[in-house]
């Protein structure tokens, strides 16, 4: 009477209206937490166990619910089949199209009791309201570091173990920490929650930000140890170590000159009339090939 639901089986009736009353009878002998259905509390024990029975044919990887095996497909057969109706993104669960549509509706259901602000993500909310407490009761024994959530001391000690359990279902990118899933997942919502109040810039992750701060405080936090010179950003000085190493990695493929700052081989490159050739960059010893970054 409750929702106007129908059952054929009584028992099924009752197990539903514990969805209305909030009766969790299934309880955990292992840590105490309660559950409405007897399956919700055997998946949940085999997190307790390290079961993870639904595996993957094409990677191996192993999940302890089969719902979420097949959320991981989507990651190998591309598929993509909840369309965002405002700007046609697809996305691989419906779930994440609920959460980029507020980007268009603007809509920030997560509120913090504590001083009213909205978010538009939860685990958004939940980081914030920790500047709030500034409580600590949680340490790590490997480090030391202290963290006011026990959930947030486990995701940390990933960290140690070396441990990424959490996945992007949109990419397949994992993560050791689920707060940098969710800083993650704002590059595929296009949302940037992260904004300066300095200039009303917008950032999709906070460290961004963090970065952006030091061009209006003139901080230089980043020192090279050779000469004494600060930079904002350290990739900033990794480009400048290049002046004292000697290390010329931008080649410039139409005659052979080589650089170490990629601006100035751009330069250079003006010098050759009509040519339109691309950068070349020669690792440096013990790098995987990525170019250090350069201020556009």
């Amino acid at each position: 009477m409750e929702c106007g639901r129908s059952f054929t089986d009584s028992g099924n009736l009752r197990k539903h209206q514990w969805s209305h009353s909030g009766e969790k009878p299934f309880n955990c002998m292992e840590c105490g937490k309660r559950f409405t259905t007897s399956r919700s509390l055997r998946i949940h024990l085999w997190t307790h166990t390290g079961e993870k029975p639904f595996n993957c044919m094409e990677c191996g990887k192993s999940f302890t619910v089969s719902g979420n095996l097949k959320l991981h497909q989507r990651i190998h057969t591309g598929e993509k089949p909840f369309n965002c109706m405002e700007c046609g993104k697809s996305f691989t669960t419906s779930g994440m199209v609920r959460i980029h549509q507020r980007t268009h509706t603007g809509e920030k259901p997560f509120k913090c009791m504590e001083c009213g602000k909205s978010f538009s993500l939860s685990g958004t909310l939940i980081r914030h309201q920790q500047s709030h407490t500034g409580e600590k009761p949680f340490e790590c024994i490997e480090c030391g570091k202290s963290f006011s959530q026990s959930a947030v001391l486990t995701n940390h000690h990933h960290i140690h173990t070396g441990e990424k359990p959490f996945e992007c279902i949109e990419c397949g990118k994992s993560f050791s920490q689920s707060a940098v899933l969710t800083n993650h997942h704002h590059i595929h919502m296009g949302e940037k929650p992260f904004k300066c109040m300095e200039c009303g810039k917008s950032f999709s992750r906070s460290g961004h930000l963090t970065n952006h701060h030091l061009i209006h405080t003139g901080k230089k936090p980043f020192k090279c140890m050779e000469c004494g010179k600060s930079f904002t950003e350290s990739g900033h000085l990794r480009d400048h170590h290049l002046i004292h190493t000697g290390e010329k990695p931008f080649q410039c493929m139409e005659c052979g000159k080589s650089f170490s700052q990629s601006g100035n081989l751009r330069r250079h490159q003006q010098t050759h009339s009509g040519t339109s050739k691309l950068l070349e960059f020669k690792p440096l010893s013990g790098e995987a090939g990525n170019p250090p970054r350069h201020p556009a």
